[in-house]
C-alpha cells in the first residue's frame, strides 16, 4: 500500500511559489474550513493551511495519486527540491533501529496521562508508514482507534511500551512533581527504560522537545536510558516511530476517556454516542466545565480527583461555580500550575 497523505511546512517564500502555480494550473479550487487555499486535481486534493508557526504553514497533499503531483509539480514548482523517494539519501538514519516516544493527554482536563514508546527498525519502518501512520493529530479519533490496534497487532509486543497515569495516580503523581514538564519526564523515561529492557540492543531515540531545554528529559533518564543517543526536537512527529507512538498514546487515551464515557453515561453503540453523552476532549470548550460543574454537584467536590486533572485551572472555576474552592478537595487536590521550566 503506497502512502497517500504527505505534509510540509512552507515558508513565505514557497507559499507565494505554491500560489503561482495554481493560478497559472488547471485544478479545481476547493473550500476547507481555516485553509488559505486548497485545490484538487486527478486524485489528489492540496491544502495549505492558515495557521502560522515560525513563519511555517502546514501543506497537507492526500489522495491515491498525491505523489504524482508531489513529483511533478509542488517539489520543481513550490519545493524547489527533489524529495520523494530519496527521503533515505536525505537521512540515511531515519529507518535505523531506533525508539520514538509521545504523549497524549497533557492538555485534557478530563482522563489520563499516556506516554508510549515504539521500537521500529529497517523492516518494521516502512511498513508503518505504507500503514499509514503518521502523526496523530493529523488523524480522526475513529482513525487513530483503527491505526493503533493495527500498530500493537503488527509490532511484536516488546517493541511498544505505555505508561499511563489514570486520574487519581496523575493527581498524587502532580502533587509529588508540582510540575507536569518533570513530571512528563519522568514518565518517558521510564517507557524507554522499560522499553530498553526488553530491546537492549537499541543505542538511539527520537523525542518531540516538550521542556524548553533539553535537560529536564536528561536528568529524568534511568540507567538504561543514559547509555542511548536521545534526540529531542521540535515536529518530531515527522519521525515513523515517533507518529506510531503518538498513535499508539492517544489510542489509550480515547479508549480510557470512552470507558468513562461509560462509566457516567452507560454503554452505547461505536459511533451512536450523541455529544452530550461523550466526556469532553480539552479542556477550554463550554461543554468541559459544563460536564464538572454537573458531576461536582452530584457527587461532591472529591469526585474530581478520580477524573480529572486537578492541578489545572478549569478546576478552580468549576469548583467557584459550585460554591466551593481546593480548600474541599483533599491535600492532592490543592496545588496549581507553576511556571514550566
Amino acid at each position: 500500500m503506497s502512502q497517500t497523505s504527505f505534509t510540509y511546512e512552507l515558508d513565505a517564500a514557497a507559499q507565494e511559489r505554491l500560489a503561482a502555480m495554481l493560478a497559472v494550473c488547471s485544478f479545481r479550487p476547493r473550500k476547507v474550513p481555516y485553509s488559505i487555499l486548497s485545490f484538487e486535481g486527478e486524485g489528489f486534493n492540496c491544502t495549505l493551511y492558515e495557521k502560522e508557526k515560525h513563519g511555517l504553514r502546514k501543506c497537507l497533499v492526500q489522495g491515491a495519486k498525491a505523489q504524482d503531483f508531489i513529483l511533478f509539480y509542488l517539489e520543481p514548482q513550490v519545493l524547489l527540491a527533489a524529495t520523494l523517494g530519496y527521503e533515505n539519501v536525505i537521512d540515511p538514519e531515519r529507518d535505523a533501529p531506533h525508539f520514538g516516544s509521545d504523549e497524549s493527554g497533557k492538555g485534557d482536563w478530563f482522563g489520563p496521562l499516556t506516554v508510549a514508546c515504539v521500537y521500529v527498525d529497517e523492516t518494521t519502518a516502512p511498513a508503518l508508514r505504507d500503514m499509514g501512520v503518521r502523526d496523530c493529530k493529523q488523524m480522526t479519533d475513529k482513525a487513530i482507534l483503527a491505526t493503533g490496534s493495527k500498530i500493537r497487532a503488527f509490532l511484536k509486543p516488546e517493541h511498544v511500551e505505555v505508561v499511563q497515569f489514570n486520574n487519581p495516580a496523575y493527581n498524587r503523581a502532580y502533587f509529588k512533581f508540582r510540575n507536569i514538564n518533570r513530571m512528563l519526564a519522568w514518565a518517558h523515561a521510564k517507557a524507554i527504560e522499560n522499553l530498553l529492557e526488553r530491546v537492549p540492543a537499541c543505542k538511539r531515540g527520537v523525542l518531540d522537545q516538550f521542556a524548553r531545554t533539553e535537560d529536564v528529559m536528561r536528568r529524568a533518564l534511568m540507567p538504561r536510558g543514559k547509555q542511548v543517543e536521545l534526540v529531542q526536537r521540535h515536529k518530531a512527529e515527522s519521525d515513523i516511530a515517533v507518529a506510531a507512538a503518538s498513535v499508539v498514546a492517544r489510542e489509550r487515551f480515547l479508549r480510557s476517556v470512552e470507558r468513562m464515557n461509560e462509566e457516567l453515561f452507560g454503554q452505547m453503540p461505536i459511533g451512536g454516542r450523541p455529544a452530550d453523552k461523550c466526556v469532553p476532549i480539552g479542556s477550554s470548550a463550554p461543554r468541559v466545565r459544563t460536564l464538572g460543574e454537573e458531576m461536582v454537584r452530584q457527587n461532591g467536590a472529591v469526585w474530581l480527583m478520580n477524573h480529572v486533572k486537578a492541578h489545572f485551572q478549569t478546576t478552580d472555576k468549576v469548583l467557584a461555580a459550585c460554591g466551593l474552592s481546593r480548600a474541599d478537595l483533599p491535600p492532592e487536590g490543592r496545588v496549581t500550575n507553576p511556571v514550566q521550566p
